[in-house]
């Protein structure tokens, strides 16, 4: 197991939860802002997303909040789990008889963001993240 208390492991987790979190949380804000929770709903019904009602608000601050939360290092394994899943939905039910290409619809970009939030949720932030101030010690592994 990665000792993610040394300097090197927590800027890489560092870099790793800057990136992902970014990303999740421009989603989430373009879901919201962009294209409103009413748009969102519309574009998951046009999708085949079960409950699309729930679903898509649920996601929309999911990935909003969530993306905030890999940021700054706060909740990181809970909320890498979810987003996780949340990636595993969107490949199953949008990309996945896309093949592989973003460009065409595809799911490599949800894979990485997917592992990329995994891969937090069994790290955790390292020491450059809230976790250990807010939750009082290292948060124990997953594995």
């Amino acid at each position: 197991m990665t000792n993610t208390t040394k300097p090197a492991a927590s800027l890489g987790l560092l870099v790793l939860r800057l990136v992902i979190g970014g990303v999740f949380a421009a989603h989430g804000a373009q879901k919201v802002f962009e294209f409103t929770l009413p748009g969102t709903v519309q574009a998951f019904a046009g999708m085949g997303a079960p409950l699309p009602e729930i679903a898509g608000p649920a996601i929309a601050f999911l990935e909003l909040i969530g993306g905030i939360l890999l940021v700054a290092g706060l909740f990181t394994r809970p909320v890498g789990v979810l987003l996780a899943a949340d990636m595993v939905g969107a490949i199953v039910l949008v990309h996945l008889g896309k093949g592989i290409w973003v460009g065409d619809g595809g799911w490599e970009f949800a894979a990485v963001l997917g592992a990329g939030a995994l891969a937090l949720a069994f790290t955790g932030a390292g020491r450059y993240g809230l976790d250990r101030a807010v939750l009082r010690g290292p948060v124990r592994a997953l594995a």
